[in-house]
C-alpha cells in the first residue's frame, strides 16, 4: 500500500463525493435515507463491537498463511501473527460492519458469499443481520478460519458455513454449485487480476437483486484499476463508492450511473 496515494485519492474523494440532498436517483436516495443514514442502535452491533475489541486487546500469537497482498511468495507466505495486530489491521472496522449489517437487514438476501473471512468479524455482521441467510465464508489460513468458528461457536452463531482453501480455487466450485447469489463480500487477495477474477466469477450466478460489495477499492492502484473495470462492466448498472468500500448493483430497471456519497 503507497500511503501517500491513498491520502491523496481520499482527499480527491472527499472534495467530489455527494450528499443525499444532490442526488437526483430515488433508488440512491432511499439507499441513502435507510441504509447509510440509518442512525438505529440495533442491538446486534454491540454483539459484533464486543468481539472486535476483545480480539484487539488478544496477545495470542498465531502462524498465519497469507495468499493475499502479504503472501511474497508462491503460492502464499507463513508468518506468526498476534490476533491483536491482525484485528486492528485486516478486520473490518465497526463503521463498515455495520452498514454490512444494514444491507443485509435492508435489502433481505438469502444467499450470502464473504470472500475472506479473517477472525469472522464482519461474518457475524453479516450472520446477524439476517439469521435465516446461508452465510458461506472462505478464509485460506486453517490457523485463522479455526479462530474465526470459535468465535461464530461462542456467538452461537448457526448460519455460518466455512471453507478453508484458497479463494482462487474454491470460490469458482463454490459458485459452480450455487443456484444463485443474492450478495457478495470480497475481502481476500487485494489485488487488481484476483479481484477481477472474482467479480467474473460471481457474475455467472447475480441476478437483478444481487449486490455485491468490494472493500479497500482505494488501497491500491490496482484496487482502483479493478474497480475502474467493476464500474465499466456492461452488466453493472450502478455503483456507490464510499472510498473504503465499493458498493454494485445489477437492477436493469436503473440507469448507469457511478456515485461516490459521503460516508
Amino acid at each position: 500500500m503507497n500511503a501517500i496515494g491513498v491520502i491523496q485519492r481520499y482527499i480527491k474523494y472527499y472534495f467530489t463525493s455527494k450528499t443525499k440532498f444532490k442526488i437526483h436517483s430515488p433508488f440512491v436516495y432511499d439507499f441513502i435515507t435507510n441504509v447509510l443514514e440509518d442512525n438505529t442502535a440495533y442491538k446486534e452491533y454491540q454483539i459484533s463491537k464486543l468481539l472486535y475489541n476483545n480480539l484487539s486487546k488478544n496477545d495470542n500469537v498465531i502462524e498465519v498463511a497469507d495468499f493475499g497482498t502479504g503472501a511474497k511468495s508462491y503460492p502464499y507466505s507463513s508468518s506468526l501473527k498476534r490476533i491483536s495486530k491482525m484485528t486492528q489491521r485486516s478486520s473490518i472496522k465497526p463503521k463498515y460492519g455495520e452498514l454490512l449489517f444494514r444491507l443485509i437487514k435492508y435489502y433481505k438476501p438469502q444467499t450470502i458469499i464473504e470472500v475472506g473471512t479473517s477472525l469472522g468479524i464482519s461474518t457475524t455482521y453479516l450472520a446477524l443481520a439476517n439469521p435465516l441467510a446461508k452465510i458461506t465464508s472462505i478464509e485460506g489460513c486453517s490457523t485463522t478460519a479455526a479462530k474465526a468458528t470459535e468465535n461464530f461457536d461462542q456467538l452461537k452463531l448457526k448460519n455460518i458455513e466455512q471453507i478453508i482453501g484458497n479463494a482462487d480455487i474454491f470460490l469458482s466450485k463454490l459458485c459452480k454449485k450455487t443456484d444463485k447469489l443474492d450478495f457478495v463480500f470480497f475481502d481476500a487477495n487485494h489485488k487488481k487480476k484476483p479481484t477481477i477474477e472474482y467479480f467474473e466469477q460471481c457474475l455467472e450466478k447475480s441476478h437483478n437483486d444481487t449486490i455485491f460489495v468490494f472493500d479497500d477499492i482505494n488501497w491500491s492502484q490496482g484496487m482502483v484499476q479493478a474497480w475502474e473495470y467493476i464500474k465499466n462492466h456492461q452488466k453493472v448498472r450502478l455503483t456507490i463508492d464510499i472510498f473504503f468500500l465499493g458498493i454494485v448493483f445489477f437492477k436493469k430497471e436503473l440507469s448507469k450511473e457511478n456515485f461516490k456519497i459521503k460516508f
